[in-house]
């Protein structure tokens, strides 16, 4: 009877451990694909580097050598003028050459920025630095485009790292508190092992080694559980996951097993404590 309730005790620690972990884990991969969301959407804010009318392919092409050289510079692309009026048309609907004797849109290079330099005093200085290049005649952004980005990205970030931080006390909380209902139910052990005479040391053993499988097999758990999700998510929302480095994810999911087994031998080590140090009358009214 009593081996059957402390073997119940010990599944419901592990099963609630790996909720826990699993809770902790999601919130990690959010926080983990939310900073790389940023770097997505920076790296994606670009200029139109906009070439005077009498630049040349080779001047073209010189500019562009100039741009992929910098170092703010992710990648280039170059728009001639026949793309920019077929670029035109379909956001027009309609041939609006037919009005026109030539083709009056200029030659332009689309430089996508790094996201180091993805804000607005950075890209006000690089305007600054291109305009100084010979052909350019106009660098063209989204000004108001940057600085939302920029400011919703830093309130996202910030939200996030309070809700992680708020979670992982709450998990250790939770995590310690089932923890000490689970040595709880064997009490009667460790204060009829003190009574003949077992070390503190020797008591603590096989409780902390214990304590360490289960936070092994709670944060293996945990991780089949969060592996699940993303690959649930990943079919659904493949654009959005997409942006996870694997070995981030890996090095999330031993932290989740490191966690765990800290957590519980921390937690496994002070219940044990608490109930060697009480003596019978005490261990009755606990």
């Amino acid at each position: 009877m009593m081996a059957g309730r402390v073997r119940s005790s010990y599944v419901s620690a592990v099963i609630s451990i790996s909720l826990v972990l699993f809770l902790l884990g999601s919130a990690g991969i959010l926080l983990l694909n939310a900073h790389r969301l940023s770097i997505f959407f920076k790296e994606n804010l670009s200029l139109s580097v906009i070439l005077d009318e009498h630049a040349t392919e080779a001047d073209a092409a010189w500019v562009r050598k100039q741009l992929d050289a910098a170092p703010f510079v992710r990648q280039t692309k170059y728009i001639s003028k026949e793309q920019a009026a077929e670029e035109m048309k379909q956001l027009l609907g309609a041939d609006f050459m037919a009005a026109f004797n030539y083709n009056p849109l200029p030659v332009s290079i689309e430089a996508k920025l790094t996201a180091a330099y993805a804000d607005a005093d950075s890209v006000a200085s690089i305007e600054k630095q291109l305009q100084a290049i010979p052909h350019i005649r106009e660098v063209s952004y989204q000004r108001s485009l940057i600085d939302l980005i920029n400011q919703n990205i830093n309130k996202i970030g910030l939200v996030m790292l309070v809700f992680v931080t708020l979670l992982l006390f709450i998990s250790m909380v939770l995590i310690n508190n089932t923890i000490r209902l689970s040595i709880h139910a064997r009490r009667f052990l460790i204060n009829t092992m003190s009574l003949v005479g077992a070390t503190r040391a020797f008591i603590r053993r096989p409780f902390l080694l214990r304590s360490l499988l289960q936070g092994v097999i709670a944060g293996i758990i945990a991780v089949l559980l969060i592996t699940g999700m993303v690959y649930v998510l990943q079919n659904e929302f493949g654009e959005l996951l997409g942006f996870i480095d694997a070995r981030v994810v890996g090095a999330l999911f031993a932290a989740i097993l490191l966690l765990g087994m800290f957590i519980s031998w921390v937690s496994t080590y002070f219940s044990v404590t608490r109930f060697l140090r009480i003596n019978n009358d005490d261990l009755y009214a606990t």
